[in-house]
């Protein structure tokens, strides 16, 4: 997973013509926690897609522009275009975070 250091770094693979996940994370949320250890499993499982992880509380703008108000949240990018959201509060499965991605392939 690709955590990117500044919003140029992020500007980059908004625009690129692959699938992209942002996971909007932060490192002080239980439910987030959860997730992490099914990550690289998700990310082998789902090869279609670049995965970038978002830290929200070092990227705040970036969260608020795109209405992510809870976490851990997912928006798949293609060509600077939203393909879908899985963005609310609440603990995600890997199973509900691959079949939402199954739903964009």
């Amino acid at each position: 997973m690709i955590s990117p250091k500044s919003y140029e770094e992020i500007a980059s693979y908004i625009e690129k013509p692959e699938k992209t996940v942002f996971f909007f994370t932060a490192d002080w949320c239980p439910d987030c926690q959860f997730i992490y250890p099914a990550l690289p499993e998700i990310e082998t499982e789902n090869p279609d897609f670049t995965f970038i992880r978002i830290n929200r509380d070092d990227f705040m703008a970036m969260a608020k522009q795109w209405n992510i108000f809870g976490i851990p949240s997912f928006v798949v990018i293609e060509n600077g275009q939203e393909l879908g959201r899985l963005v609310n509060k609440l603990r995600k499965s890997k199973e509900e975070i691959n079949s939402f991605l199954a739903g964009l392939k």
